[in-house]
């Protein structure tokens, strides 16, 4: 029966809702095909410092957030296909120019509008399925098979950039580029299917950004969930930077095979428990999902402050707990804000909720002066301590809506 109702809503899927979803996925595997080797560029053909590396790569992606802020409310007045095209646009001609560009500030110019296309990308897209799907199940399955594709994508595309031989060959960012460019061919193709009335009478409901920034501010609830989201995504980002930091510092035998074996170890818990765990949690409240998930986050956090640094399994089973937290909240967040979201203003919130990846663009900062202050104990205990502040913040969003 399951199946059955699961076939049902998967057929009600319409041909755009299909093109996000996979453009999507093949988008975010040609990028993570070639952007892990754009520090190796940086370093090797242009000598730039690990520092340098860092302020570009960090400034660009800080920009980046703070544009899909103002892009979510455009989308909403100008209608989300503007703001689609301008994606794949940017996408073609930035990657295209990372391939093909000789000199320092070109290419570092190309780095720069390379992070925008998947922040213009974003809250138009999630806007796009949820207009595209009246039924509020239907919208929920296809926000999880999004997250499922991503990950999917963020996973494999690494490991075909290195089975193709591209390591770091700045030509090979022609791929992504080509990527780009599919999905802008996929949009044009498929717009005619695109429910026709991108409503004027709605579209002249949605405020100018001025006053959207008023109804923000008004809106408590939200900037409660805006705020717990930051803080969860803060704690995940210490996954990817702080831990690798901490295990190097303390010179771990074997580094290279626990960092790789974490890594394979977080893509496969998501990709093979992500839906059983939506099936488990079908009838739960979205409140009770993110309560669950900040509770295992908590755990693993906790895991991590007590574990031997040279302790290898018990970080492939901390990293095995954060990894089942990440798959129930991730996607559970993005149905929090579409419920919470007015129906014409889906890409303005969208777009609002895009802030709380600065939690990851500041996870390395916050991380090394924890480590530099302390030591790896200090910093999984300040993160559980963190995870506790974003489970009560959420109950503050929650008692707020009633």
């Amino acid at each position: 029966m399951e199946l059955t109702q699961v076939s049902s809503q998967i057929g009600r899927f319409t041909p755009l809702v299909w093109v996000m979803l996979l453009g999507n996925f093949f988008v975010r595997a040609s990028y993570y095909m070639v952007w892990p080797f754009l520090a190796v560029i940086l370093y090797s053909k242009y000598g730039l410092s690990a520092t340098e590396v860092g302020v570009l790569l960090t400034g660009s992606a800080v920009f980046a957030v703070l544009l899909g802020f103002y892009t979510g409310n455009l989308a909403d007045r100008f209608g989300r296909f503007a703001l689609l095209y301008t994606a794949a646009i940017v996408g073609v001609l930035a990657f295209t120019a990372l391939a093909l560009a000789d000199q320092l500030w070109t290419f570092c110019l190309a780095v720069f509008f390379a992070c925008m296309p998947r922040t213009l990308w974003d809250a138009p897209s999630k806007a796009l399925l949820s207009d595209e799907l009246s039924n509020g199940q239907d919208r929920e399955l296809a926000l999880h098979l999004l997250y499922f594709l991503v990950n999917v994508g963020a996973a494999i595309g690494p490991l075909f950039g290195l089975w193709a031989g591209l390591n770091g060959e700045q030509f090979s960012f022609i791929y992504t580029a080509f990527a780009y460019l599919g999905l802008l061919l996929s949009l044009i193709l498929k717009q005619s299917s695109a429910v026709k009335n991108e409503d004027n009478a709605q579209q002249a409901q949605v405020p100018s950004f001025k006053s959207w920034l008023a109804i923000l501010r008004q809106d408590t609830r939200f900037l409660w969930v805006l705020l717990a989201t930051f803080l969860v995504y803060l704690v995940y980002g210490q996954g990817d930077s702080s831990l690798v930091q901490y295990l190097t510092r303390a010179e771990v035998p074997e580094l290279a095979v626990l960092v790789s074996s974490l890594i394979i170890t977080n893509s496969l818990v998501i990709v093979i428990f992500q839906f059983p765990l939506l099936h488990v949690m079908r009838n739960w409240s979205i409140q009770s999902r993110l309560y669950c998930g900040g509770g295992i986050l908590v755990l693993s956090q906790v895991m991590m402050a007590l574990n031997p640094v040279d302790g290898f399994w018990g970080w492939i089973g901390a990293i095995a707990v954060l990894s089942f937290s990440e798959a129930i909240m991730f996607s559970n967040i993005n149905i929090h804000i579409d419920r919470m979201a007015p129906s014409h203003l889906k890409a303005s919130y969208f777009g609002a909720a895009g802030l709380c990846s600065l939690g990851f663009a500041f996870a390395p900062l916050v991380g090394g002066v924890l480590l530099d202050w302390g030591n790896g104990a200090v910093l999984f205990i300040a993160m559980a301590i963190a995870s506790v502040k974003a489970l009560y913040l959420y109950k503050l969003a929650e008692s707020a809506s009633e």
